[in-house]
């Protein structure tokens, strides 16, 4: 088996899909976890305007729609959560993805005094964290409030992770890479789009140039040049396309590197050196 292949298998990566096939897939996937787990009263997750926090909240409102109609209830709800830090330079772009969405209910929480905090706590105690490090910092600020907001109204957490990020590890470890539930796991960054189309999407919430936007020293910086690999490379080599020498050195660098954020705190137990 070659490396493309392994990761493919890995990563349940499709070389095409029926978009309508796949919004019923995901669809049925959160509503089927719901009902097995009857503590769970609906789902969370952060909206940052990006393509793929408005597709899964849209796929999550359209879940507890459904959930809500079946059983002649209102007991289950999608909750978006706005997590700026500060002013959001592509704030418009986040109520859009809200008025495509129709949350439940939104929360916005200003992560901004609490990652600040953090950083003068660690300053104080003689560590003084890079901008990198503390875009990490924004990245976990966020996912632990989404997970207070989700105990609170009995809930669990989505996550946007999708193959080509779970293949570059281009997330946040126990940040935005952090979830419950991964509706959109299995698709690729074109993919996506296609279901963002399908489902009536405004065309600049999936065509705009994506950005995870942590960096105070390098605002919006494009997700493509941080990786130095396009997505349509990346895309191309989830689908079993031929990909250039170059870009196949750098998506198995990537993958390489990240092993350890696909993987669970590693234990004795596991053969993960070999």
């Amino acid at each position: 088996m070659t490396f493309q292949q392994q990761v493919i298998a890995e990563l349940k990566s499709m070389p095409s899909i029926d978009p309508q096939e796949e919004i019923r897939k995901s669809i049925d996937f959160m509503k089927e976890y719901a009902v097995k787990n009857t503590f769970v009263n609906g789902f969370v997750l952060g909206i940052s305007g990006g393509q793929d926090s408005s597709l899964v909240g849209r796929l999550a409102q359209m879940a507890v729609d459904e959930l809500n109609e079946e059983n002649g209830t209102d007991r289950y709800k999608f909750i978006a959560v706005r997590l700026p830090y500060g002013k959001q330079f592509d704030e418009g772009d986040a109520q859009d993805a809200l008025d495509f969405i129709k949350p439940s209910l939104l929360y916005t929480v200003d992560i901004k005094g609490a990652v600040d905090a953090s950083e003068k706590a660690l300053a104080k105690a003689g560590i003084v964290i890079s901008d990198y490090t503390k875009g990490n910092e924004k990245a976990r600020e966020r996912m632990k409030v989404q997970y207070a907001i989700a105990a609170m109204h009995s809930c669990v957490v989505l996550g946007t992770d999708h193959a080509a990020e779970a293949l570059t590890g281009f997330y946040t470890k126990f940040g935005d890479g952090a979830a419950d539930l991964m509706p959109i796991y299995r698709l690729n960054k074109r993919q996506g789009r296609q279901l963002m189309k399908e489902l009536g999407s405004p065309v600049h919430l999936y065509e705009k140039v994506p950005t995870a936007d942590l960096e105070d020293d390098k605002p919006a910086l494009p997700d493509e040049v941080a990786l130095g690999v396009t997505y349509d490379e990346i895309d191309d080599f989830l689908e079993g396309k031929q990909v250039s020498d170059k870009a196949l050195e750098t998506i198995e660098k990537h993958y390489t590197r990240s092993a350890h954020k696909r993987h669970m705190p590693i234990t004795i137990f596991d053969d993960f050196w070999k």
